[in-house]
C-alpha cells in the first residue's frame, strides 16, 4: 500500500493559525490541515471573522489548509465558499461532526444527522452554485449509528471532494471506542473519497485500524468499487504525541532529539502566542488546553498536569515548563 495521506483535524481553541505554523516548523508528516470551524458569516463580502490571520493567506499555506464552517444555512455556506475562494483556498469543509450539546442541540454539527431532509435541502442549494471543492466531516449519527444510513444516499448524490467519518455517535462525545468495523461496513456504500478519523493514538493503533479497514474488504450490497482507504485524519493522538505522523511514516528520531524538539516546539508556540496576544496572560488558557493532551508525552502525565493546571502567571508557566523538561522523562515511543 502507498504512503498514507495524513491530515490534522481541527480543535477549537488549539489548532489555530499560530499552532499550525509552529507545528509545521517543528514536525513533519502532515499533508493537510483544517481550520477550527467558522460560523456567523453574515455579510455577502468581507465578513469580519474572515479578515484575521486565522484565514489570511499571508499567514497560511492555502495549498495545505482547508477552512471549515459550522452551519445549516446553505446561503451562509455559499458566502463562506465565495470568500474563501477569493482568498485563494481550493476547498471548504462542512462540520457535521461536532458532538458537543451546545452545538448539537441547535441541529448543528452532528446534531444535524438525524434530519436527512434538512441535509438534502441544504446540499441541493449549496451545489446549485458552489464553485469550490466541498467536503464533509461527520459521525455515524447523533443518537444512533444507524442515522448515517439515511444520510449516505444523500451524500452520494453530490460530488463531495471527500467524506471524513469519525465512527462514533454524538452522544458518546469521545467515550468508548471508535467503531472501526462499522466504518469498514459502510465503505461499499460511499461514493466520495473517504477519510477515516478516530482513536489513532499510536503507530500500533494506526496499523491495527488500517489493517481492519482494508483487509478482506466488506462488499455487502454496495455498488461502489474503490481502492483501499488510505487517507486518515489524526486528532487527539497527535496533540498528545506531535511525532505521531512522522512515526507512522517511519521517520524516526532518538529520545534525546525528541526531548529537544518537543521542548523547542513548546517554547516556540508559547512565545508566538504571547506575541499575538501582546503579552497577555490569556495565552495560558490555550497552552493549558494543549498540555491537557501533551502531558501524555511524559512518563508521569498526572504529575505534569498537576504542575501546569494550577498556574496563573506567565513567569510561573515559564519556570514550570523548564522544570518539566529538566526533570520529567518523555514516554514518546518510536514506532509504537
Amino acid at each position: 500500500m502507498s504512503e498514507p495521506f495524513l491530515s490534522l483535524g481541527p480543535f477549537q481553541g488549539i489548532t489555530d493559525a499560530p499552532f499550525r505554523n509552529v507545528f509545521k516548523r517543528h514536525f513533519g508528516g502532515i499533508d493537510k490541515f483544517y481550520t477550527p470551524f467558522f460560523t456567523g458569516i453574515h455579510k455577502e463580502e468581507h465578513a469580519k471573522n474572515l479578515q484575521g490571520e486565522e484565514i489570511d493567506p499571508r499567514c497560511n499555506d492555502v495549498e495545505t489548509l482547508t477552512p471549515q464552517i459550522l452551519s445549516t444555512d446553505a446561503e451562509e455556506i455559499l458566502r463562506f465558499a465565495k470568500q474563501c475562494k477569493a482568498l485563494g483556498y481550493k476547498e471548504i469543509n462542512l462540520n457535521m461532526g461536532c458532538p458537543f450539546p451546545r452545538v448539537a442541540n441547535k441541529k448543528r454539527g452532528c446534531g444535524l444527522l438525524p434530519y436527512p431532509d434538512m441535509v438534502e435541502a441544504m446540499l441541493e442549494r449549496v451545489f446549485e452554485e458552489i464553485d469550490i471543492k466541498f467536503s464533509v466531516k461527520c459521525r455515524l449519527g447523533y443518537y444512533s449509528p444507524e442515522e448515517i444510513e439515511a444520510i449516505l444516499p444523500i451524500f452520494n448524490r453530490f460530488p463531495l471532494s471527500e467524506l471524513i467519518i469519525h465512527p462514533r455517535i454524538g452522544k458518546q462525545l469521545y467515550k468508548g471506542e471508535a467503531d472501526v468495523e462499522r466504518f469498514k461496513a459502510l465503505i461499499p456504500y460511499i461514493n466520495a473519497p473517504l477519510v477515516y478519523n478516530g482513536d489513532i493514538v499510536s503507530v500500533k493503533s494506526f496499523r491495527r485500524i488500517q489493517k481492519t479497514i482494508n483487509n478482506n474488504p466488506s462488499t455487502g450490497s454496495g455498488t461502489f468499487n474503490r481502492q483501499p482507504v488510505n487517507q486518515y485524519m489524526l486528532g487527539r493522538g497527535i496533540l498528545a504525541n506531535p511525532f505521531l505522523a512522522e512515526d507512522i511514516r517511519r521517520d524516526a528520531s532518538n529520545a534525546s532529539e525528541r526531548t529537544k524538539r518537543l521542548h523547542a516546539y513548546v517554547i516556540d508556540l508559547y512565545e508566538d502566542r504571547l506575541r499575538h496576544a501582546g503579552g497577555s496572560p490569556k495565552v495560558l488558557g490555550r497552552m493549558k488546553e494543549l498540555w491537557s493532551y501533551l502531558m501524555n508525552s511524559f512518563e508521569e502525565p498526572q504529575v505534569v498536569w498537576r504542575k501546569i493546571k494550577k498556574i496563573n502567571a506567565l513567569r510561573e508557566y515559564e519556570e514550570a515548563v523548564e522544570e518539566l523538561f529538566r526533570n520529567e522523562c518523555l514516554s514518546l515511543p518510536v514506532f509504537s
